[in-house]
């Protein structure tokens, strides 16, 4: 089986060169390459294409064939890696925690020890609805975070 410390010195090796950082990668059975991988501009094809290329050009198929996928988490996909926190830092996000619980809120700030959330709600007051803003701390181990994707300011 190839090994995960020869394929993250490749991808180490793309990292210095270029502008993207790992996000995810693994190998299965059968050598199913897997890589997930981003960059503050946002990874494009072409990112893809030459990581993808360094990591074939270093592996030999007559040793050991391989099969080899490369591409950027879908937005689907919940945040992995603190540097994707730091990236969506200011985009609304869902956070949901290990019993269930679901925040929505704005991605205000995060660091190696967790990130924060600032939750507007309504809540009734004594004559109308009041307006009530909290910033919730969050730690990476006990929550899936996903970016909420909205069309809404695309429409005008």
């Amino acid at each position: 089986m190839i090994s995960k410390e020869k394929i993250r010195a490749l991808i180490k090796e793309e990292e210095d060169m270029t502008s993207i950082f790992l996000v995810d990668f693994s190998i299965k059975s059968g050598n199913k390459i897997t890589v997930y991988i981003d960059s503050f501009e946002g990874a494009t094809v072409d990112d893809c294409i030459s990581l993808s290329r360094r990591i074939e050009g270093n592996l030999d198929r007559e040793i050991e064939d391989f099969e080899l996928d490369v591409s950027s988490p879908g937005l689907d996909q919940p945040l992995r890696v603190l540097i994707q926190y730091k990236k969506n830092i200011g985009r609304e996000v869902q956070v949901k925690t290990k019993d269930n619980k679901i925040f929505k809120g704005i991605l205000i700030s995060a660091d190696e020890n967790g990130f924060v959330i600032e939750c507007t709600s309504k809540v009734e007051g004594k004559k109308s609805k009041q307006t009530v803003v909290e910033k919730l701390p969050f730690d990476y181990k006990n929550t899936e975070t996903k970016i909420i994707i909205s069309f809404k300011n695309l429409i005008d």
